[in-house]
């Protein structure tokens, strides 16, 4: 079927709020070139349970679309109009299965060497939607705080080492209270600026912040959820289906298969909480993954303007098992290393948005008297040894 052909009928299966999408913008998505519009698709068919901010990229695409006249349309999606599509492609129901079509298609491009001549042509696409739709900044800088080592009582591993070019080390911080000091500021930043998606506590165990605008994530409130998944592929890895139909399986469960709420403003956590345990690598068993994989998809998907993560120890036992009734032996030490790298990649997530040289990044050593802290108003490269509170760091940052 070619994008001409389209019909509403085409979209019965999509969610209340992407069917209306498409069927208001159809006489657009009739003109799009078949190499974009079952990408599009793909981010629309899931629009109901995106956070704002992915939202908005999606409605970008169509006000910046939208306004062009046929000449103008055609000139825009011409880098997209020269990929050739194979017959394949172009019979695959792309409407209702477009993560289907976007992974044979980009085997194609692979395949046909086009791969460059595609990835050029979204590149250009994109920076023009931006230049027609410009990011606003944030209402509030942004604030990153990362908790690591909790457990360890004495260690030799040189830490925040990659953080360290960027901001001040801090080596005689007083630690007492200073995880109850970060949950405040989390709070307060809440408070301040209520808006949805906008704070965000992502815990290793099952610590939780319950406060109506702070979205909370706990690996350990999860563990029902991964004990199933676990279950799940490990039968489907011993009936020698292969890693693609394992593949395949994880992406098309829903929240209600493993017992998450699917409605509602629900139905958006625990898509993205599913997603966590099914696309990450190693989310489903280990802590440290499974914090450091949340960050960067809150950031990249949701866009916080707080993100406060704290690592716990994760289990030595590497085997891919369900942990049912029974206590995992921990590694405090190499979590503390995870976590340390973990700490740095959440650094760089938030550098990408929009707003980042005003933005700031607190990690501390939980328990100890280290801490790195990044921010406009701070030194790089520097250290520091003089007596400081996390209260007073906080204030060195915001």
């Amino acid at each position: 079927m070619l994008p001409s052909q389209l019909n509403p009928e085409h979209f019965q299966a999509y969610p209340p709020e992407a069917r209306r999408i498409a069927i208001r913008q159809l006489p657009l998505l009739r003109q799009l070139p078949l190499s974009y519009l079952p990408l599009l698709l793909r981010e629309l068919i899931a629009y109901d349970w995106k956070f704002p901010a992915e939202r908005k990229e999606i409605d970008d695409q169509f006000l910046y679309l939208g306004p062009m006249s046929k000449d103008q349309l055609a000139e825009t999606m011409h880098p997209f109009s020269e990929i050739r599509l194979s017959p394949q492609l172009q019979n695959m129901d792309w409407v209702n299965q477009p993560v289907r079509f976007s992974e044979d298609f980009s085997a194609y491009l692979w395949q046909t060497h086009q791969i460059d001549q595609f990835r050029k042509a979204s590149i250009d696409f994109i920076h023009g939607v931006h230049a027609a739709r410009p990011e606003q900044p944030p209402p509030v800088p942004r604030l990153g705080l990362v908790i690591v080592g909790q457990q360890v009582q004495a260690t030799s591993y040189p830490l925040f080492r990659k953080l360290r070019p960027y901001g001040v080390h801090f080596t005689n911080v007083v630690a007492s209270n200073g995880r109850e000091t970060l949950h405040s500021a989390l709070i307060q930043r809440a408070q301040a600026h209520p808006i949805p998606y906008a704070h965000w506590y992502i815990d290793g165990g099952s610590t939780q912040i319950l406060h109506p605008h702070i979205v909370c994530v706990s690996y350990s409130a999860l563990q029902p959820v991964r004990n199933l998944l676990l279950k799940k592929m490990i039968a489907t890895i011993a009936s020698g289906a292969g890693p693609e139909a394992l593949r395949t399986q994880l992406a098309l469960m829903r929240p209600e298969d493993v017992g998450l709420p699917d409605q509602g403003e629900q139905a958006i956590l625990s898509r993205f909480q599913l997603s966590l345990l099914t696309e990450g690598s190693g989310t489903q068993i280990f802590s440290t993954t499974f914090v450091q994989w949340a960050a960067r998809e809150a950031l990249r998907r949701a866009q916080p303007l707080t993100l406060l993560t704290h690592y716990t120890p994760r289990q030595r036992d590497a085997e891919i098992r369900p942990l049912e009734g029974e206590v995992p032996v921990t590694d405090p030490q190499a979590s503390l290393i995870d976590a340390d790298m973990g700490a740095y990649y959440t650094w760089i997530n938030q550098q990408r948005l929009n707003g980042a040289e005003q933005s700031s990044f607190l990690v501390w050593f939980e328990g100890h008297r280290e801490a790195l802290a990044i921010g406009p108003k701070l030194p790089r490269a520097a250290t520091d040894a003089n007596p400081i509170s996390i209260a007073d760091l906080l204030g060195k940052v915001t």
